[in-house]
């Protein structure tokens, strides 16, 4: 027993005496400072929603408002049309995250799994799309919509919503890490490709199929400069682009565009604590595809 003691003993010494890990302290401290500072404007938009006109306006620095009110959220409420315009989120969001998907999971499959003319070329051709930014689309992309009388539809607004390479990419990249004794056995089954993909390929992967349908929702929801350009009835408008309207009418009402603000991006922040792993895991994928 003493033996045992004195060996508890001498091991809790040694982690007492145990140097520091400075580099691991200074890296928890730099973390928990850019957290911080990627924070404060969040807590500033929240704080300054919750606070009258006046006082958003008022001289000094005041963190927390003095009596918090929803003012600002039920003019907003009342006062614009933020139904419509997340009616039109909504819509053109979920539309572009099943049909980008979608389409994305047949392009993939098809550049992995089927060989046909021309697959090396464009498989390479969607490879070198990320070398082309999607601003210097844009008017391409507006001229097209406006030629065939797409400008202030939905349907204008999701086409051009619909180029998203990555999802082919980490498509591909999966079926690719397939077995090949699965297609094989499901072929001496009778299955034909579209029963492959819908039966076999895409059951194995539900959660990249998941994780990409959540980061495509958001970027739909966030997107600003083509509905921007696309919707100009404002009617039509999506959620962010109606709140760059509401300064212009609100005038310097800087609480009431406060809670404009934090209503528009409420369902992405929403969807984000849900499936923050899900979300998480389509980064990891995208920025590996990326580097």
């Amino acid at each position: 027993m003493t033996a045992m003691a004195d060996t508890s003993l001498t091991s809790v010494e040694r982690k007492r005496s145990r140097p520091l890990n400075i580099g691991a302290i200074l890296l928890g401290a730099l973390t928990v400072i850019c957290a911080a500072i990627w924070f404060f404007p969040v807590f500033w938009a929240l704080s300054t929603s919750l606070k009258t006109d006046d006082e958003a306006v008022r001289r000094g620095i005041g963190l927390l408002p003095e009596a918090p009110t929803l003012d600002g959220y039920l003019y907003v409420i009342r006062n614009s049309d933020l139904p419509f315009w997340y009616l039109n989120s909504t819509i053109t969001s979920v539309a572009v995250t099943v049909i980008a998907v979608f389409m994305a999971a047949c392009a993939g499959y098809a550049i992995s799994q089927l060989r046909f003319p021309g697959r090396t070329l464009l498989w390479w051709t969607i490879l070198a799309s990320f070398m082309v930014p999607v601003q210097a689309l844009i008017v391409n992309h507006f001229i097209i919509m406006a030629s065939v009388k797409l400008l202030n539809t939905h349907l204008g607004i999701i086409l051009p919503m619909l180029i998203t390479p990555v999802t082919v990419i980490v498509y591909k990249q999966f079926f690719d890490s397939l077995p090949r004794e699965f297609r094989e056995a499901a072929v001496m089954d009778g299955a034909n490709e579209f029963q492959l993909l819908f039966r076999v390929f895409l059951p194995m992967n539900w959660g990249i199929t998941t994780a990409l349908a959540i980061i495509t929702f958001i970027g739909a929801w966030n997107s600003f400069l083509w509905p921007f350009l696309a919707a100009q009835n404002e009617k039509m408008m999506t959620v962010t682009v109606g709140i760059t309207a509401v300064q212009d009418t609100f005038g310097v009402a800087y609480a009431r565009l406060m809670a404009g603000a934090v209503l528009a991006g409420l369902p992405v922040a929403l969807a984000y604590i849900i499936f923050q792993r899900r979300v998480t895991q389509a980064i990891t994928l995208s920025a590996g595809i990326k580097g």
